[in-house]
This record gives C-alpha cells, structure tokens and sequence, in this order.
C-alpha cells in the first residue's frame, strides 16, 4: 500500500511538473525559444547546445536544470532530466520513483508552423500532443528589438558583449532581456537572463554548434503512444506500472486495509 501511495502522489507532482518544466526556458506561458526569444538570436538561424536552465523564484531557493537544445528556423526541441535538477522540494523517494515510471527523461518539441508543442517521455515511450500557446507561432516580422550595450565581459571562454535587448510585439508589449552575444560565434547569445514578476530565469548554452539540426528532432519518435493531455497519459501508464511491476490486475486498484 506505501508503495502505491508513493507512485501515486509522485504521478501527481509530475502532472504539475513537467508542463511547468516545459515551459521555464522563457517566460510563463511560452514554451522552449518562444517568440520573443527568436528575436535574440539575429543571423543565426539554426543551432544545437548544452543548456542549463537556472530559475531564481522571488521567495524561494535557485532551481538548476541541465539539459540540451536544438533549433531550427522557429523550431526548438529542449532536453531535460528533471531528476538531475537541484533544487526541487520534492519528497522523499520522488526523484527515485519519477526514474522508475519513466518521467525522468522529458522532450518538450516547439513547432509553430503546426501550432503544435510536443511532451516526449522516453522512458514510456509516449507524448503528449498540445496545441502551442497562443502568441507563441508569431515570427520575427511581428517584432521589434532595441539593443542597448551594457559592457564587455567573458563567459564560458567566448568573448562577449553584454547588451539590454528590448523586444517589443505589434501589441506594444515589451521583453527584456539581458544577453551576452559571443563575438567569436557570431553574435550568438551564449547567456541570456530574463527577469519576471515570479522567477527570474538565466539560460547558459555551451558546447554550440551553429550547424543545422537533423530534421527528425522535430518529430515525435516513430512507435509512441500519442496522448491528447498530461493527465490521461499519466492514469494510463500509472495503471501500467501498477498492474505490471506491484502485481495488480490491469485497471485495477490495491486492496483497501
């Protein structure tokens, strides 16, 4: 019985997780390399990194994340182990049990020209297919940027400039941004910080290759499960694991005691 109390309240934390995770790179509401965030990378129009994400909450400690990144002319995929992050408030054993039900592992894949952001789990081999958020299909003819230099400054061995970047939407709308551009990798942002009114979030890319992404890490892997939302796919392979690994019958639930 504490084993599928555990199972089920770590299925619960990762309902609220992982569409959150989904969505830290940019701002609440966005997802992977939002619009606004296209707008920083000038001339380059394609790109693979290393990526770690560090979210500082105006009232709590500094969440980091590791993972990677791969864009294409408005197409982004970000790689994420959410059991890697450091500074979670999760439970005891949650970490453990999110590897062990395949959630540890998360894909999110951006792609506006289908108003469609991918979920991928590999460890269970299944996605979630929700529509993008609105506002987050617009093209860089939609904004404009004002740059503003701040100073000169080395960060992970690229010279770079440091630049306040302005990005204004045909709204009026305005995103700031504080970015490093490397001058050795054509201007690309190689660090870039973003205030907001609940968590300020910094984004460090390493190991760039300014190269063109193979076309398949935009797709969702051949032979998943496709799911329309977070939490069907969650009871499915919750009962999954409960039925296969706890020697419950499929659907079925633990004896009351």
């Amino acid at each position: 019985m504490n084993k599928y109390l555990t199972l089920l309240a770590t299925a619960t934390l990762c309902i609220g997780l992982a569409p959150a995770f989904a969505q830290l790179g940019p701002a609440p509401g966005s997802s992977g390399f939002d619009s606004a965030m296209r707008k920083l990378l000038g001339d380059n129009a394609a790109f693979s990194a290393t990526l770690e994400t560090q979210i500082k909450p105006k009232t709590d400690d500094l969440v980091t994340m590791p993972g990677k990144i791969a864009y294409d002319s408005g197409k982004a995929r970000m790689e994420m182990n959410l059991s890697a992050a450091t500074g979670l408030k999760m439970p005891p054993g949650a970490a453990t049990q999110m590897k062990s039900m395949g959630l540890d592992q998360m894909i999110t894949i951006s792609i506006p020209g289908k108003k469609s952001m991918l979920l991928i789990y590999p460890g269970m081999q299944s996605y979630v297919d929700n529509p993008l958020p609105e506002g987050a299909a617009a093209t860089n003819q939609d904004f404009k940027i004002t740059t503003t230099e701040l100073g000169k400054e080395t960060v992970s061995g690229h010279p770079c400039v440091e630049n306040k970047v302005v990005v204004t939407d045909a709204k009026g709308a305005t995103n700031e941004f504080t970015v490093w551009n490397a001058t050795d990798l054509k201007n690309f942002p190689v660090k870039i910080f973003r205030p907001g009114p609940e968590a300020d979030v910094t984004m460090l890319l390493t190991e760039v290759t300014l190269a063109k992404p193979a076309a398949n890490l935009f797709e969702a892997p051949a032979g998943y499960t496709r799911y329309d939302n977070m939490q069907t796919m969650m009871q499915t392979e919750m009962m999954k694991k409960m039925g296969g690994g706890m020697g419950l019958p499929p659907g079925g639930m633990p004896p009351a005691r």
